[in-house]
């Protein structure tokens, strides 16, 4: 691929609901600039972006995708995102380095969550925007009710660029609102000047409207001459929507046929026309020696510098690090600085990367996207920068994954196969976490819905050759007392030559502290039980507590007493009083009104306004409760309430249905519960011998 300035360069950043068409938006727009000599399809699964053996047989995007393309001179870099928000991560990690985004919306499906979810991804960031509606060939398209519920969402800043002109149910042509001129498309792909339709008048006078109060947003002085009642010319228009676009006071909405290559010529030519190069938008991070402020803005004369917003570690590609170069020009061999992990890394060769295919290129300018081959040790955010001006920029904030399963290898001696590739998969994906939950006997798996889990599963068992099985956890339960009690046990064993004796008395009460497993006391006097056996004894409540005599559970806030025994001068040993200790224990703590204790958790969900009924109700079959609502902008509401971790299985799914798709729920361990009877009654029963 040519090397391209920064100011020749566009990264735009595709967002909207699964299913409305990015992908195939790529495919028309590389085909229709001669990257491809074909469009592929979802449904074929022979799409450049959805290139992974999952996302063909999903026939959904999994990953965000880079496909650059050249323009007229220009290089886009469009970044192909998932619209579930399952893969909400691959969809934040683009949105931290588009300097531009573009929300597809179906004329089909119309406004859905993940168009909102969009529009919300790009106010946190502050990008200019462009709504982009498909599927205009399909007959119950409705492009001036998509316009219509967006200007009602998003108030004056909805500009419609164009209207389509369909006749006999065929997409045949548009109205540009801007020159309110006509054009139909012809057989050789092109388009023809035409006169407007008489039908389309109304809806052009609709449009234009909306579009000059956008223009006059812009500005006090096009404010006053709007009510004044002036008229714009088209230059006047054109320069309002250059700066309009740019802020986001003003968000153009177009329009095409993914399927039949229509409306891309006039969106392509709005990218490079009205969305900023990177060198027109800000870039800032902090250098590490003196704290200063490094204002990279993208400019190539400033010391080089990069940041890492994605890795792909494919064990049939490799290893890529996908960068944005935020200042210089990197060029091959360069040796880069990464201030978090403190080594130099050499880059070798530079790349573009298109899908999963992978292009030399001789040297990428700042604000250009490329990839790095096998870097040593830096990660996902991390920056790279020279030696001699370290710089840091901050790490993209990603979701947090509260959706777990335990898991476990189906075939025996896997086990050290499966850590390998997650660890290979947790490098890609930021929202995949896997814990260790000794406590337990578990490793629990994180991501952000079942469904995440479901790809993971299977994407281990088809790229990795390794296969998980996906449980219920085990929950954190704990056991303590409410008691007190008071207890012995000798234990007394002959077989010939030395024997075993060791006999203690333990006082059993609650400490007081549930952080804390027990706390051990001896107030032993006379010498009942030698010193040299007190390490034993306590050795013995640490053994005990980490599996209670009441369900198998780890113990807490138990203080443990010695305060009398006996030894034998021949046969006692460690081990005696330990075994004597641990029997006492399990005895003491049956006689000291034992309890189940439930881990607590803090929830946060928040959905709009007309599934909060539905919600509390669900929240009350869980044995939740309902602490508050705090409204939120945007007909949003947040419910707080605690909640039984055990509550909390499946919950995702249950949400997802309940406010289809739009509700979203976080939570943090609060504390723990005595468990009700009946769920104490099942844990034990569950657990006996």
């Amino acid at each position: 691929m040519n090397v391209f300035t920064t100011d020749k360069i566009r990264n735009v950043v595709l967002l909207g609901h699964g299913g409305c068409g990015k992908t195939s938006l790529v495919e028309a727009i590389a085909y229709l600039s001669g990257m491809t000599n074909r469009m592929g399809s979802t449904d074929n699964g022979n799409t450049i972006s959805d290139y992974d053996k999952e996302e063909i047989k999903r026939k959904i995007s999994l990953k965000t995708s880079v496909v650059p393309v050249e323009w007229d001179g220009y290089k886009i870099n469009l970044l192909d995102t998932p619209g579930f928000q399952d893969f909400i991560g691959e969809a934040e990690e683009a949105v931290s380095v588009a300097d531009a985004a573009i929300i597809v919306i179906s004329g089909k499906a119309g406004i859905e969550v993940g168009t909102k979810r969009a529009w919300d991804l790009c106010e946190k960031r502050k990008l200019p925007r462009m709504f982009f509606v498909t599927d205009m060939d399909v007959d119950k398209a409705s492009f001036r009710q998509i316009v219509q519920e967006l200007q009602e969402m998003y108030g004056k800043h909805i500009a419609p660029f164009h209207l389509p002109i369909r006749e006999n149910e065929q997409f045949v042509g548009y109205v540009n609102v801007i020159q309110q001129k006509a054009k139909r498309w012809n057989d050789k792909g092109t388009v023809d000047k035409s006169d407007v339709p008489d039908y389309s008048y109304e809806n052009l006078g609709i449009c234009r409207d909306a579009l000059i109060e956008a223009v006059a947003e812009t500005s006090e002085e096009y404010m006053e001459r709007y009510f004044e009642g002036d008229t714009f010319s088209e230059d006047e228009i054109r320069q309002a929507l250059h700066v309009g676009v740019v802020d986001g006071s003003v968000v153009p909405v177009l329009m095409g046929s993914n399927t039949l290559g229509r409306g891309m010529f006039t969106l392509m030519a709005d990218i490079i026309k009205y969305f900023p190069s990177p060198d027109r938008c800000k870039c800032a991070g902090i250098m590490t020696q003196s704290n200063e402020v490094f204002e990279a803005d993208y400019n190539f004369a400033k010391p080089k510098s990069a940041y890492i917003f994605k890795t792909i570690a494919d064990p049939y590609i490799g290893k890529y690090s996908l960068i944005k170069v935020n200042s210089g020009v990197l060029k091959p061999e360069d040796v880069l600085f990464n201030y978090h992990r403190d080594v130099d890394e050499r880059l070798g060769k530079l790349y573009t990367i298109c899908g999963n295919k992978v292009e030399e290129v001789k040297e990428l300018h700042a604000g250009d996207i490329g990839a790095l081959a096998k870097l040593t040790d830096s990660q996902t955010t991390d920056t790279l920068s020279t030696r001699k001006v370290p710089v840091t920029y901050i790490r993209t904030v990603i979701s947090k994954p509260y959706v777990y399963r335990r898991y476990q290898a189906v075939n025996k001696g896997d086990e050290d196969k499966i850590s390998q590739a997650l660890s290979k998969m947790m490098m890609e994906d930021l929202t995949l976490k896997s814990v260790n939950d000794s406590e337990n006997g578990q490793t629990l798996l994180y991501g952000i819905s079942a469904q995440h889990l479901d790809v993971v599963k299977n994407v281990l068992q088809e790229k990795y050759k390794v296969e998980i099985e996906l449980s219920r956890p085990r929950i954190a339960f704990k056991e303590t007392i409410n008691g007190k009690s008071d207890t012995e046990y000798k234990y007394k064993k002959q077989s010939g030559g030395h024997g075993q004796y060791g006999h203690v008395k333990i006082k059993m009460e609650p400490s007081g502290d549930m952080e804390t497993a027990y706390v051990f006391e001896q107030i032993v006097v006379g010498g009942a039980v030698p010193k040299n056996y007190f390490p034993a004894v306590e050795k013995g409540i640490a053994e005990s507590v980490k599996s209670g005599p009441l369900a198998k559970y780890p113990v807490t806030g138990v203080k443990v007493i010695l305060y009398d025994g006996s030894y034998h001068t021949v046969d006692s040993s460690e081990l005696a009083f330990k075994v004597a200790t641990e029997q006492a224990f399990k005895k003491g703590f049956m006689d000291a009104k034992p309890v189940l204790l439930e881990p607590i958790a803090s929830l946060k969900v928040v959905v709009p306004d007309e599934f909060t009924g539905d919600v509390m109700g669900d929240l009350n079959k869980r044995r939740a409760r309902v602490l508050g609502m705090n409204p939120i902008e945007g007909g949003l509401q947040e419910v707080l309430a605690d909640i039984p971790y055990m509550e909390l299985y499946e919950y995702d799914t249950k949400l997802y249905s309940m406010t289809r798709g739009s509700g979203i729920f976080s939570y943090e361990f609060a504390r723990y519960e005595q468990a009700p009877e009946e769920v104490a009654k099942g844990e034990i029963e569950k657990n006996k011998d």
